[in-house]
């Protein structure tokens, strides 16, 4: 309860600061009661679904939109107050000096009048991330990219040059509203008629019966040497609590049958061969391996214990602190491994080929896109779905599509 005093307490005081500034600039009463009527319900709202909440209980969408449209007030409310309170910095000692050097001559107002400039130009800055986040909300957070690379490998065998595939990742089923939005998702990862499909973790938020209601769209998808994937951290049910171990290792069997009736070939610490013109080439799948406090059941050993060291490797892993920690080391070379996870924090700013940055990468050393390290590829998918906040800004849902190209590139 404490908690919940101080927090409102912060934000009522974030509040009439922001407040400040608005009404500086929109000094209709009516306007002025509007903002306040919505900041009330938004705040109403939040304190609604979280007070008392436990994660363990799970998450519905009510609780991400709340969540949600808290983000969409309280990032620019922030800019207005802070800009205010920069203000007061010089107003406050102006204030006190002509306390004492005009006294009574100044009526007892002694604070200089808000200068309205400066309230319009925090307005104009804050509308920027508040119509960012609506939108990460309403369109963003199915804006699918296709995002296309070509890697080169020297020791590719010749049959695979030019082979191509899809990788996704996060699908975070119980999180989507809109099944219309994940069949054209779906249908563009057909389009890029990928000879496999990867799929790498976290086809759910928490249960297996997120997924059925997307099933027979999930399962249109078609790859000509088929479809494997991983499980992520939060497919193993760990983040719930269950009324018993029996129904949470059941609730598992069934997110596994699940995936197999899709169509995907589900990698347990194993390893598969795909052959091409007398050549093969090795798909390696770990189950969760995560740095920092997270579920460490991939083996990687085990995953390998099935093909050569001079074999060449796609490695499935969902996190990529796994890259980092164990696979860039290990004797095996892995020459392209796979991850997701991160969800490049489904917030950011990026300008394909110049700039990218979230606030992500300081957990994450890894955490969009290609990097290479000791002559070995990393992709980390910035994922299909979202979770917890119910959009994305910046940062768009991914479909990766890499070819394997043998050889050095050229400059």
């Amino acid at each position: 309860m404490l908690r919940w005093i101080v927090f409102i307490v912060i934000f009522g005081i974030l509040d009439l600061y922001a407040f400040q500034a608005f009404k500086t600039v929109a000094r209709n009463n009516w306007l002025q009661i509007l903002y306040w009527a919505v900041s009330i319900l938004v705040i109403g709202n939040f304190v609604f679904y979280y007070f008392g909440f436990n994660r363990s209980d799970g998450f519905s969408h009510a609780h991400a939109y709340a969540f949600g449209f808290f983000i969409t007030i309280l990032i620019p409310k922030m800019i207005l107050a802070i800009s205010m309170i920069g203000e007061d910095i010089f107003r406050v000692p102006l204030a006190i000096y002509r306390y004492f050097t005009e006294g009574n001559s100044a009526k007892g107002n002694y604070f200089a009048s808000r200068r309205q400039f400066l309230s319009q130009i925090a307005l104009g800055i804050a509308a920027i991330p508040f119509a960012s986040i609506l939108y990460g909300i309403y369109r963003g957070k199915y804006n699918y990219k296709v995002l296309k690379y070509a890697l080169y490998f020297e020791d590719l065998p010749q049959a695979f040059d030019g082979y191509k595939l899809t990788q996704i990742s996060d699908i975070h089923s119980g999180s989507f509203d809109n099944m219309d939005k994940v069949r054209y998702a779906v249908d563009l990862i057909n389009q890029q008629e990928s000879d496999v499909i990867l799929f790498t973790g976290d086809i759910v938020n928490n249960k297996a019966e997120e997924l059925v209601p997307y099933k027979d769209v999930f399962n249109k998808l078609k790859a000509k040497d088929g479809m494997y994937s991983v499980l992520g951290n939060h497919d193993y049910g760990d983040y719930l609590r269950w009324d018993s171990e029996e129904a949470k290792s059941q609730n598992l069997e069934d997110l596994k049958a699940l995936q197999n009736e899709i169509g995907f070939d589900v990698l347990l610490n194993e390893s598969r061969y795909i052959e091409k013109g007398g050549e093969k080439i090795a798909i390696v799948g770990v189950e969760n391996w995560g740095a920092g406090g997270f579920k460490k059941a991939g083996d990687l050993k085990k995953a390998s214990s099935g093909i050569k060291k001079d074999d060449f490797k796609i490695l499935m892993s969902h996190d990529p602190s796994h890259w980092e920690k164990e696979v860039i080391k290990d004797d095996y070379h892995y020459h392209l491994t796979l991850s997701g996870h991160t969800h490049g924090m489904q917030f950011g700013i990026e300008i394909p080929g110049w700039f990218k940055w979230s606030p992500v990468k300081w957990r994450y050393k890894y955490w969009a896109g290609i990097y290479k390290e000791m002559g070995q590829y990393i992709n980390v998918n910035r994922g299909f779905g979202y979770l917890a906040f119910p959009g994305r800004v910046g940062i768009w849902p991914e479909i990766t599509v890499i070819e394997l190209k043998k050889g050095v590139k050229q400059a």
